[in-house]
């Protein structure tokens, strides 16, 4: 199948979603003097936005390909609360706040599905053990983006990860996507380029990129295929400032 014959599915496919979610807020304001108290710049406040982060971002750019997801997440509550000059589009400061994760307990996943993506931040939720539980179990691909530093192995299973994960990996597999910024991406030592864009924020990159992957490998059938679509996604998304969800116009751009 060519790029240029690609078409969507008629029945959607069903794919289950596991992984840590939290909450993006935002914190805009404009930074046009320093405290007098301490060398640190004064934020004058303007708005606040709240936004899935994390795996529930993946969760919304799944759907936006018209995916039928089931989602299982942490019932625990994680915000990251970023501090946002938005004249310059400058982050001044992140403050992260979670709760302890109850660890994931799902070990029987008696429905069928097409793909099953995890999206393993490493907050607690999904263990090593479990992790390696739901791989050997699966009986369709498996799509992981995770920190960890040990992963599975399998057939059936792309790891995709970031440089810096790359290079900490301990058993680097065949099957490892490695996302390389504005290089691109490579697979199996082929590097896949991507479009040149003005990045404004690169949060929720790898998500998107995760997702597309998803979607376009099981329009094609072929990881090599897919990259590409998942380059062109990841590159929407870096033109827009905070966690970005890609809407219609963007899907119907990439599928171009």
């Amino acid at each position: 199948m060519t790029e240029s014959k690609i078409t969507q599915p008629q029945q959607p496919f069903k794919v289950l979603l596991i992984g840590d979610s939290c909450v993006d807020e935002y914190v805009y304001g404009i930074c046009s003097r320093l405290n007098p108290e301490a060398p640190v710049p004064v934020l004058d406040y303007d708005r606040t936005e709240f936004k899935p982060g994390m795996a529930a971002n993946v969760y919304e750019n799944l759907k936006s390909f018209k995916l039928e997801v089931e989602f299982i997440t942490n019932k625990e509550k994680i915000v990251k609360t970023r501090y946002v000059d938005h004249k310059y589009n400058h982050q001044i400061l992140r403050v992260d706040r979670h709760e302890k994760l109850t660890p994931l307990l799902e070990s029987s996943f008696d429905k069928k599905y097409d793909a099953i993506v995890i999206s393993d931040y490493d907050k607690g939720f999904i263990t090593k053990e479990k992790l390696f539980e739901i791989v050997a179990k699966a009986h369709c691909p498996v799509f992981i983006d995770t920190k960890k530093k040990v992963v599975p192995d399998k057939n059936n299973c792309f790891i995709k990860v970031n440089e810096l994960e790359f290079n900490a990996l301990i058993n680097p597999p065949v099957n490892v996507v490695t996302t390389l910024g504005e290089r691109g991406s490579r697979y199996k030592d082929v590097i896949y380029p991507t479009e040149k864009a003005m990045v404004f924020d690169v949060v929720g990159a790898g998500d998107t990129f995760l997702s597309a992957l998803t979607y376009f490998y099981l329009l094609t059938g072929s990881i090599e295929k897919a990259i590409p679509y998942a380059n062109k996604a990841s590159t929407i998304v870096v033109q827009h400032i905070g966690t970005y969800v890609l809407t219609e116009k963007d899907v119907a751009k990439i599928l171009e």
